[in-house]
């Protein structure tokens, strides 16, 4: 087996173009890196590089050996880094945006996390605005997107998939039936929208059809709990995430609307500036949400909904 610190030091003369430029980048003597490649080349039985007083040449297969030599030189630098990487203890502080409905999910979550990591401190923004995770110096965004981003700059790390789903009170229903795709935009609407102006619902069915609804919400919250409150209390028909609708289904404290139309599939992922020169810390956590995040979203259909209110309920 190969000495793998002659294989650097030849593909360090390839790279430099020549004995003394690699010997001065490398802080070697000249004289050493020489041998080391003669030593090299006796051992493979094969000239890898020509020399003469003026100049050096590298041959076809020392061309073609320093191309191998490049990508065993960089597994073992990644191997060195993952070994790095695990023994470094996540420290710190992990700064973290994500949208207001992550909440309850996480919740439950990051204690767990703190738990196993205590050295780990975590800064929360909880915004729907898109973030620059660069400018403003977040290490993580949690998104819940429709596409991913252009930016060639973000790595993404997809953690699954969700839509949304009509729901509303048997109430509300038993009073404003029936309900079509036609009448949707004339009802009464709760939407997860944070501008009071006209909100735009794009549904789509098991045939791939798209029809957009156009309505004036009479609660526009970026709050998943208050929305769902008000479907249950009987206040308009909401698209509700599927684990919040699902659960109110079952319970029968909410009914579908128009059950074969839902949102159009999102994915819900973190996104981060680079894998490159990652802190312990970020990547622990990158690294918990995706074993651990679409799970406790699966969970969160167990939970029960908040019950309706009396009318006689008072502080």
């Amino acid at each position: 087996m190969q000495d793998l610190n002659d294989l650097a030091l030849y593909a360090a003369v390839v790279k430099h173009k020549g004995f003394t430029a690699a010997a001065t980048a490398l802080g070697v003597p000249k004289s050493k890196i020489s041998k080391r490649v003669a030593h090299l080349e006796e051992q493979l039985g094969v000239r890898l590089i020509e020399r003469s007083t003026r100049k050096l040449r590298v041959t076809e297969i020392g061309q073609s050996f320093y191309e191998r030599c490049e990508t065993v030189l960089d597994g073992v630098e990644a191997a060195q880094a993952v070994v790095a990487a695990a023994k470094s203890e996540p420290a710190g502080l992990v700064r973290v945006a994500m949208p207001p409905g992550f909440a309850p999910v996480l919740a439950a979550l990051l204690p767990v996390f703190l738990k196993r990591h205590p050295r780990v401190r975590l800064s929360i923004v909880m915004t729907n605005r898109p973030v620059d995770l660069i400018e403003e110096q977040f290490d993580i965004a949690l998104r819940v997107r429709e596409s991913y981003s252009n930016d060639q700059a973000v790595i993404v790390r997809k953690f699954g998939g969700t839509r949304a789903y009509l729901a509303a009170s048997p109430a509300f229903l038993e009073n404003n039936a029936p309900v079509t795709l036609d009448t949707l935009s004339t009802m009464a609407t709760i939407a997860m929208h944070e501008a009071p102006v006209r909100a735009i619902w794009t549904l789509t069915n098991a045939e791939g059809e798209l029809r957009d609804i156009a309505h004036h919400p009479v609660i526009a919250c970026s709050d998943f709990g208050i929305l769902e409150r008000a479907a249950i209390e009987g206040i308009g028909i909401a698209l509700l995430p599927d684990n919040i609708a699902e659960r109110g289904f079952r319970n029968g404290l909410l009914v579908p609307v128009l059950p074969g139309w839902t949102s159009l599939e999102s994915t819900i992922h973190a996104a981060f500036a680079s894998r490159h020169g990652m802190l312990p810390a970020v990547r622990a956590l990158i690294d918990f949400l995706a074993e651990h995040l679409a799970r406790s979203m699966s969970r969160c259909r167990d939970v029960d909904p908040p019950r309706p209110l009396s009318a006689d309920w008072s502080i």
